[in-house]
């Protein structure tokens, strides 16, 4: 079986949906299935793995899901998706973000194979669909299967494109986040709440340091670790903030590899989501619960199908700085609570590893591949 793996986003710039795709590429492989990932990538071809399959270098930033996407619009993209499917002759097409600008409708509108589609982005309306409907409704036909991260996803999806979905979560690999040491410049006697993310008003981060001003006043030793993809324009805002109310011990650390990641974890006696929507599932907070960290969340519905309120962590109303501020003091003064909550974010962090979700995708695959192979037969 020849799968292809397509990503809309840009593939130098770690991202849940790249994450998502490399995981998925490096199990596949690793189990003997010949897999080509299609992308755009605005990195130097020298330098990337020989079974990526550069689309096009030509990569611009777009607003998309409360979020920047490195997107490929080039107007060449569908002469080049049409050599390169001819080409490959691919059993299996599996395209992240199906309907996203413009490498997945590409790929989709020339290709033969099996059709696969997972969904990724959560919202709870979609302007763009409500004028696109017609013309995505188009796209969305030659998917053969359709693959949601979360419960969130499948019903927004269902507004627009009612039929069958299949969930199937993001992954974790669970042995980086499991053993990791701590790092010992923050292992001196504080209490370190941990924010991974990137900088963007969605993510609410506005909010936790409104809600560490209130921490501060009641637990001095405590800390905030910001670890993200961020740089000096996108902190800018917060710094401002942080000098205007005068808070201490926030500390900026931006963007970390991945393999240092969990390390920053294991360093972290909380960890906090502080998000405002836009969220389909919570990679962080899963991240958080594979480590043994007890997690403060906002109550979306993109964590609610993750975080269980009063087990693995605590959940408030987004957008509420009291609130937030509150159920992080109470978590801080209770270590016994902090304990007991970690482990059982690890138990539940045990079913989201990335080799039984790449179990689950494969046996789609084969489901459908069987399927289309009965049909042709049959006609």
């Amino acid at each position: 079986m020849k799968i292809a793996l397509v990503s809309p986003y840009d593939y130098l710039y770690p991202g849940g949906v790249v994450k998502h795709i490399s995981q998925l590429d490096k199990h596949f492989r690793q189990w003997g299935y010949e897999v080509r990932v299609i992308a755009p990538c605005s990195a130097d071809e020298e330098y990337l793995p020989d079974h990526l399959i550069v689309a096009s270098s030509r990569v611009i930033p777009v607003p998309y899901s409360g979020s920047i996407a490195r997107v490929s619009l080039s107007p060449r993209l569908y002469f080049r998706v049409k050599r390169i499917l001819k080409q490959e002759r691919f059993d299996i097409v599996h395209a992240h973000e199906p309907l996203s600008p413009a490498l997945p409708l590409a790929v989709l509108r020339h290709s033969k194979a099996v059709n696969i589609g997972t969904f990724h982005a959560y919202r709870e309306s979609h302007a763009a669909l409500d004028y696109t409907k017609p013309i995505a409704r188009r796209f969305f036909a030659r998917l053969d299967g359709r693959i949601v991260v979360s419960e969130p996803v499948r019903e927004y999806l269902s507004k627009y494109f009612p039929t069958e979905y299949v969930v199937i979560p993001n992954g974790i690999d669970i042995e980086s986040f499991q053993g990791a040491p701590p790092l010992p410049k923050y292992a001196n006697g504080q209490l370190n709440i941990l924010f991974v993310g990137r900088l963007e008003k969605r993510k609410g981060f506005s909010y936790l340091l409104d809600a560490f001003a209130r921490v501060k006043a009641q637990v001095p030793q405590a800390r905030l670790i910001v670890v993200g993809a961020f740089d000096k324009q996108d902190k800018a805002p917060y710094v401002r903030q942080v000098r205007r109310q005068r808070i201490r011990d926030v500390h900026f650390v931006g963007y970390v590899p991945d393999e240092e990641l969990p390390r920053y974890y294991a360093s972290a006696h909380l960890f906090c989501a502080p998000s405002t929507g836009f969220e389909s599932f919570g990679l962080v907070l899963l991240e958080a619960m594979a480590a043994g960290v007890p997690v403060v969340a906002s109550n979306i519905a993109g964590y609610q199908t993750l975080l269980s309120p009063g087990r693995e962590g605590l959940a408030v109303p987004p957008a509420d700085p009291v609130a937030l501020g509150q159920a992080i003091i109470e978590l801080l003064q209770d270590p016994d609570r902090r304990r007991w909550m970690g482990e059982q974010g690890r138990l539940k962090a045990r079913g989201y590893s990335w080799e039984n979700v790449a179990k689950q995708v494969l046996e789609y695959y084969q489901e459908l591949f069987t399927r289309r192979a009965e049909h042709k037969e049959a006609v």
